[in-house]
């Protein structure tokens, strides 16, 4: 884990107040989207994104999530299942975006996807999820994203701790110690 130039935060976890680490996450996200394109030598245009969004079980999340970055909710105006909570439908893409499959990295835990996609969705879409969700993912992501896991014992220990009230600044040294 490197922490980020900007913010000094260890990469990613700045999200979404730190603008560099907001946009490694977008790359995450859109790095995948561009290996699908470039493997099935398909155009990046609204309608292949809108096929992705109505049949999502046979991509991988990262294309599903890409495809929801390409459309616009008709409702609120953002990103489809990226407008502010209670908005229906992007609350319905919010849920669905989760049926995508998550096939695990080589050399990872079994699970360890579904941590990334997890913690990205919170990451690149904070305004919809409680203060404490976000910190425990700004601390963890970084972590489960180098191919680590918490056991449940350190996951209910940091989050006793962000109930307690301990902030980033105290939880990432120990978030990095526990994890080597």
């Amino acid at each position: 884990m490197h922490r980020c130039p900007q913010c000094g935060c260890f990469e990613y976890g700045g999200a979404p107040a730190c603008a560099r680490c907001g946009d490694l996450l977008d790359t995450l996200v859109e790095d995948g989207y561009q290996a699908f394109l470039a493997e099935q030598a398909l155009p990046d245009d609204p309608d292949l994104a809108e096929m992705i969004v109505s049949e999502i079980k046979p991509y991988e999340w990262r294309v599903v999530d890409a495809a929801f970055d390409r459309l616009t909710c008709a409702d609120c105006g953002s990103r489809r299942g990226r407008g502010p909570a209670g908005c229906p439908p992007c609350d319905l893409d919010e849920g669905f975006r989760y049926s995508a499959r998550e096939p695990d990295r080589p050399g990872v835990p079994p699970l360890n996807e579904h941590a990334v996609r997890v913690g990205a969705a919170v990451l690149r879409n904070a305004h919809r999820h409680g203060e404490r969700a976000l910190l425990s993912w700004r601390l963890g992501f970084p972590l489960v994203l180098a191919g680590g896991m918490f056991t449940t014992a350190q996951a209910q220990n940091l989050r006793a701790r962000i109930n307690k009230g301990a902030g980033y600044d105290e939880l990432a040294p120990w978030v990095a110690t526990r994890l080597r």
